[in-house]
């Protein structure tokens, strides 16, 4: 067993505030020599996202506390397989002399197969794998999911080991035939820490306040992107259909539909009601989350969905739709949080007024929804990604796997947040 430091790339499209908490961690093990190539800087720097419809930068650290390197985009910068094109990697991962490389870019990326093959060429592990949870495709034609079906067995067999980020994603995998010990459950997390103390830095009557909001009246969020599969419109007529006193609807977020928002709200009575707050940047959320009451992810197209793991940590009990990734993860019925069927108007509304009806309870989920997220942390990600590279590294070169501790916190063990 080697005792040198195993050298390991992770290779990601742009820098994300969600990952750079895990990657941080990572680069605090003892035992790796962890490096980032990033193949675009969106993100860290201002740049264009049509799904908002402006300009973004987000306003918290994404580069620091890990060793990285930008590695140029050749290719157009469109979501398309030529959009993401960065050639330098085949000789960055060909010379860097890495023990494994883990990759964070979609396989309908050129740079995924640039990637893959020099890993291969060099005999080094290929680690990767998808947040998704179902074959279900974001625009819902037929002929995706059955390309899905037929592709993606043969596809994740050429991972090392594969990654998922949900029970619902492992069992995916599962189904596809993927022996269970190729399968590692990374979790999709948020910064616990700094989401909880960001919130518990804010000032709910002032924020409120800023909204015209009362500190009597109700509070309900949607969250996210205002587009088709986020369904932000059944967010509204199930506010409009739930006739609950007393309260106001906030949409935090912009994109396509935020036009057609406007118009319904004031169509059906609501527009003195609802609040446009726009695109939030993510210094600003958690104060959002906790002042509101419940927030609410309708979305018929959700991976994981980590706005429920934001909220939940901020005191905002979260109704989520059956489509939701964290569903099954995250949220236990009634205990943690409320689900309904995705599109079910009238259900949703029924959830909403029945939450409303028995407000002393939303303290109880809330509290009980806080506790159960210390599990479901970048700690427990770290820990699971470590072992996944162990796993990889030592079913390709048994007798050079690294002697490393398999984990980055004292409890290794995947957690199971439904149990608080």
């Amino acid at each position: 067993m080697s005792e040198r430091r195993f050298r390991v790339l992770a290779v990601a499209s742009h820098p994300v505030q969600y990952a750079a908490p895990i990657f941080r961690l990572m680069a605090q093990h003892a035992q790796l020599d962890f490096h980032v190539a990033y193949c675009s800087m969106r993100g860290a720097e201002a740049g264009h996202d049509s799904e908002f419809g402006h300009s973004v930068k987000w306003d918290v650290p994404l580069l620091d506390g890990y060793a990285w390197t930008h590695v140029p985009n050749r290719g157009s910068g469109a979501e398309s397989f030529f959009g993401l094109r960065n050639p330098g990697l085949w000789k960055f991962i060909r010379k860097g002399q890495f023990d494994a490389v883990i990759c964070f870019v979609s396989y309908l990326r050129w740079t995924f197969w640039i990637s893959y093959l020099a890993a291969r060429i060099c005999g080094v592990p290929f680690i990767f794998g998808t947040d998704a949870s179902s074959l279900e495709p974001r625009d819902g034609r037929k002929w995706k999911r059955m390309f899905k079906r037929l592709a993606w067995p043969l596809l994740f067999r050429l991972s090392s080991q594969v990654l998922t980020a949900s029970t619902a994603g492992k069992q995916m995998m599962s189904s596809f035939g993927i022996p269970e010990d190729r399968i590692s459950m990374t979790l999709d997390t948020v910064d616990n820490d700094w989401w909880i103390e960001q919130s518990e830095r804010a000032d709910r009557a002032k924020v409120r306040a800023s909204w015209g909001v009362d500190s009597a009246e109700r509070v309900v969020l949607f969250s996210g992107k205002l587009q088709p599969w986020k369904r932000p419109l059944d967010v509204l007529r199930a506010f409009a259909s739930a006739s609950i006193p007393q309260s106001i609807l906030v949409f935090a977020g912009d994109g396509a539909l935020r036009a057609n928002i406007e118009s319904e709200a004031t169509a059906l009575g609501l527009g003195d009601r609802v609040r446009m707050l726009g695109f939030v940047n993510q210094s600003q959320l958690p104060a959002v989350y906790q002042a509101c009451d419940v927030m609410v992810i309708a979305s018929d197209y959700e991976p994981f969905g980590l706005v429920v793991n934001e909220a939940m940590l901020c005191g905002c009990v979260v109704v989520a739709s059956n489509k939701v990734g964290a569903c099954q993860d995250l949220i236990v019925p009634n205990v943690t949080g409320f689900v309904f069927g995705c599109g079910n108007v009238q259900s949703l509304a029924g959830v909403l007024r029945d939450i409303f009806a028995k407000p002393n309870s939303l303290s109880e989920i809330s509290t009980t929804a806080r506790t159960q997220m210390r599990n479901w942390s970048p700690q427990a990600s770290a820990a699971a990604l470590v072992d996944a590279i162990y796993r990889a590294a030592s079913r390709t070169h048994p007798r050079e796997a690294p002697n490393v501790s398999r984990t980055t916190t004292s409890d290794s063990s995947v957690p199971n947040p439904r149990q608080p």
